[in-house]
């Protein structure tokens, strides 16, 4: 999957949401609605999770357990840190296209275990890997440096890893885990044209 995933993570490398950030000179206002949209989206990040462990195999239900709490306490965490400091309304915000689209799609692959479970892998891989991207030369400016510095810690890579293998246990038919995963992957390439 992550050689048919590559050039859509080359397109969010250049694309101008992520370049700005990787340089520290994306402005305010992008961020925070990143931040606002990006807090709506793992609200519900949260509940594809919790969703997917209702059906998981015995061996799988402490895996999506533990990756719905740490998405829930430390991801949203960072986002809280972060909105305070851009300004963000987490409160207030309400989901644009981009995020419904691929929020509403999240949701409905969750019904299949497998489905679920590659749909939602683009997330987890794009961000580790944009992360250890970035990190290679990471901003200066100290709020994006810990964005970058998030996503590109190596817990985080295990946890993507771990979800791959996952699929891997799964009956999934793997040209529909293909299709899956391409078109989450096509959903995080549009949620950087923030509103």
């Amino acid at each position: 999957m992550h050689a048919v995933g590559r050039p859509l993570l080359e397109a969010q490398l250049a694309h101008p949401t992520v370049a700005g950030i990787g340089r520290g000179d994306l402005p305010e206002p992008v961020f925070r609605s990143w931040l606002e949209q990006d807090y709506l989206y793992l609200l519900d990040y949260v509940r594809v999770f919790a969703k997917l462990a209702w059906q998981a195999p015995d061996a799988h239900v402490g895996d999506l357990v533990d990756l719905a709490h740490s998405t829930y306490h430390e991801e949203l965490d960072l986002h809280r840190s972060l909105s305070a400091e851009f300004g963000a309304d987490l409160e207030g915000a309400v989901k644009g296209p981009a995020c419904v689209a691929y929020t509403d799609f999240l949701l409905e692959s969750a019904g299949s275990y497998g489905e679920g479970l590659a749909a939602l892998y683009p997330c987890m891989w794009g961000y580790s890997t944009l992360g250890r991207i970035l990190a290679e030369n990471p901003p200066a400016e100290p709020r994006y440096r810990a964005w970058v510095d998030t996503y590109a810690d190596p817990g985080f890579a295990s946890l993507a890893e771990r979800i791959a293998q996952m699929i891997d246990e799964t009956d999934v038919d793997p040209d529909r885990a293909e299709a899956m995963f391409t078109e989450g992957m096509a959903h995080e390439l549009a949620f950087w044209d923030v509103p």
